[in-house]
């Protein structure tokens, strides 16, 4: 229990490392000097400022949050954690458009706390399940052997 509350604090802290630039570009792009050079694209807003969040974030979670865990190969984890934080950016993506497009809600209030809150919110548990789930999965065995082990190749007669 120790250690799940030592990686979930370490999850939300490389977390908050991206969502600061997670929202940071994505007001940037929309709503800086009044009206951003996205003002009227907050879907193509949020998703430059998701892209820019992941990267962030793979490099935090892969070097301090989850470094205890297993390492999959790069060619298998890249792929992953982007299907991921697509999925992630998918909801979040869905709460911004709900509310621009179906609720006629805009503006900074309304764009961030759909967007920002709660779609990051509900991304923000789907990604975390997932990572420790298939991207930093928990060891299945110990790695090292003890002097009961026997290899399995050596048959004694």
């Amino acid at each position: 229990m120790h250690r799940l509350i030592r990686e979930g604090l370490k999850f939300a802290a490389v977390g908050g490392m991206g969502y600061v630039v997670d929202i940071g570009l994505f007001n940037a792009l929309l709503f800086s000097g009044g009206e951003g050079p996205l003002h009227d694209l907050p879907l193509v807003a949020k998703t430059i400022s998701v892209t820019a969040a992941t990267i962030v974030t793979y490099i935090g979670h892969r070097a301090w949050t989850f470094r205890h865990r297993t390492r999959i190969k790069h060619s298998r984890g890249y792929p992953l954690f982007f299907l991921f934080n697509g999925i992630g950016l998918g909801i979040a993506l869905s709460c911004l458009w709900f509310s621009r497009y179906v609720l006629d809600l805009s503006g900074p209030l309304a764009d961030n706390i759909s967007a920002n809150v709660v779609g990051l919110a509900l991304g923000t548990l789907f990604r975390y399940w997932s990572y420790r789930t298939w991207i930093f999965p928990a060891n299945a065995r110990p790695t090292t052997r003890t002097s009961t082990d026997v290899p399995a190749s050596s048959n004694a007669a």
